[in-house]
C-alpha cells in the first residue's frame, strides 16, 4: 500500500472549477471501529457541488476533499476492535454526514477511512458504477415513498421532477408495490419516456395546469400523498393538488438552482389551505435521517435498497467514467442540463 494518494481538494468556497486542485496526501490510518478503503469509483453529486459553493445544508472545514455522498471500494486495513469486514471485501462507504454529527468524509480521494456501521458488502455482480450510487439516490426514493409518507397499494403518489435520478428509481419502485404514479415534468419531450419507464400518468408544465389535471386524473379531491423536488410555483401547484388532509414532502429545490427570482426561491402556499384544509408541506433531508436513524436501521434500509437492485426492481444506469485529473471536464458535464449519465471518478481496478 503507497503512503501517499491523489485527492481532489478544495482550498476555499467557490465554483468548483475554479477552486478545486488536485494534490498529494498521506494515506491515512484507521482507528477503533473503522477501516480503510480503497476507493474504486465514486459520483459527483449536483449536492457535492452545492457543498463546494457553500450552498447547501451542512458547511465543510475547507481546506475539504470533494465528494460528501457515496463510493465504492475495497477493505484495505482494519482499525483495532473492528468486527464484520474483512481485507479486500468490497463495499458501498456511505459517506453522507448525520446532522448533526461528525465531519464530513470526502470520496474524491484514492483512500478514505470510513467507520465499520457505515459499510455495505455488495454483490459480486454488481458493476462499481451501480454500487456507487446506491447510497442516495435509491435509499431517497425507498425512504420517501415506505417510510416518510408510507404511501399504500393503490393509492395514488404525486410527483415532480419525475426525469430525474429519484424520479425514476420511485416510478420503479412504486410500480413494485402496486402505486399508480402521476408524474410531473417540465418538457413535453420527456412524456413519452416517462411512461416507457412506467409512469402511469404525466403533467407536463410546459402547457399543462397541473392541479387541474390532477384533479381529472384523480378526482376533483386531488391526492393524499406528493413529493416535490422543485419548489417555486411548481411545488405552490402541488400543495393545490393535494386533498383535504393531504401531504406533500419537499426534498429538493431544482427551481432555486442558480436562480435569484425571489419567484423560485420559495413555495408560495395558501393559507386556507394549510388551515381549514390541514394541508402538511414537510421537509426531508437524507443527512438529516442519517443523524436521527441508529445504525441498525441504517443498514437495514441500505440493504433493502441493495437487494432491490441485485433483483433488478430498481435500475442504476451506468454512469461516465472520469479519472480524477480529469475533474474540470466532469463538473463541467455535472452542470450540463440533461446531461443523462451520472459523471463518476474512477480509480484502477474499478468494475464499470
Amino acid at each position: 500500500m503507497p503512503h501517499t494518494m491523489r485527492a481532489l481538494v478544495a482550498a476555499e468556497v467557490g465554483e468548483p472549477a475554479d477552486v478545486l486542485r488536485l494534490e498529494s496526501r498521506p494515506v491515512p490510518e484507521p482507528g477503533a471501529g473503522q477501516a480503510l478503503i480503497r476507493v474504486t469509483a465514486t459520483p459527483i453529486h449536483a449536492s457535492d457541488l452545492h457543498v463546494l459553493r457553500g450552498r447547501y445544508g451542512f458547511f465543510p472545514v475547507f481546506p475539504t476533499v470533494g465528494g460528501h455522498m457515496e463510493c465504492v471500494g475495497h477493505v484495505e486495513a482494519l482499525g483495532p476492535e473492528t468486527e464484520g469486514l474483512e481485507i479486500g471485501e468490497r463495499v458501498v462507504a456511505v459517506a453522507v454526514p448525520a446532522v448533526p454529527g461528525p465531519p464530513v468524509i470526502g470520496t474524491w480521494q484514492e483512500y478514505l477511512v470510513a467507520d465499520a456501521h457505515r459499510l455495505l458488502p455488495v454483490p459480486d455482480d454488481l458493476s462499481d458504477s451501480s454500487a456507487c450510487q446506491l447510497a442516495v439516490n435509491p435509499l431517497t426514493a425507498l425512504l420517501l415513498v415506505t417510510r416518510e409518507l408510507d404511501v399504500q397499494p393503490g393509492e395514488w403518489l404525486l410527483q415532480t421532477a419525475a426525469g430525474s435520478t429519484v424520479g425514476r428509481l420511485v416510478i420503479q419502485l412504486a410500480r413494485h408495490l402496486g402505486i399508480p404514479t402521476i408524474n410531473v415534468v417540465r418538457r413535453r419531450a420527456a412524456v413519452d419516456e416517462i411512461k416507457a419507464l412506467g409512469g402511469d400518468e404525466v403533467i407536463c408544465t410546459e402547457d399543462e395546469d397541473l392541479a387541474r389535471r390532477v384533479a381529472e386524473i384523480a378526482g376533483p379531491d386531488g391526492v393524499r400523498k406528493a413529493t416535490d423536488c422543485v419548489a417555486g410555483p411548481v411545488g405552490a401547484q402541488v400543495s393545490q393538488a393535494l386533498s383535504p388532509g393531504g401531504e406533500v414532502v419537499v426534498y429538493g429545490a431544482l427551481s432555486t438552482h442558480r436562480q435569484t427570482d425571489p419567484a423560485a426561491l420559495t413555495i408560495p402556499l395558501q393559507a386556507r389551505s394549510v388551515i381549514y384544509e390541514a394541508k402538511t408541506v414537510r421537509g426531508f433531508w437524507l443527512n438529516r435521517w442519517f443523524g436521527s436513524a441508529s445504525p441498525p436501521e441504517v443498514l437495514r434500509a441500505l440493504s433493502e435498497v441493495c437487494t432491490l437492485v441485485a433483483d433488478g426492481v430498481l435500475t442504476i444506469p451506468p454512469g461516465r467514467p472520469f479519472p480524477l485529473d480529469g475533474f474540470a471536464e466532469a463538473v463541467a458535464f455535472a452542470e450540463e442540463p440533461a446531461h443523462g449519465a451520472k459523471p463518476l471518478f474512477v480509480f484502477d481496478g474499478a468494475r464499470t
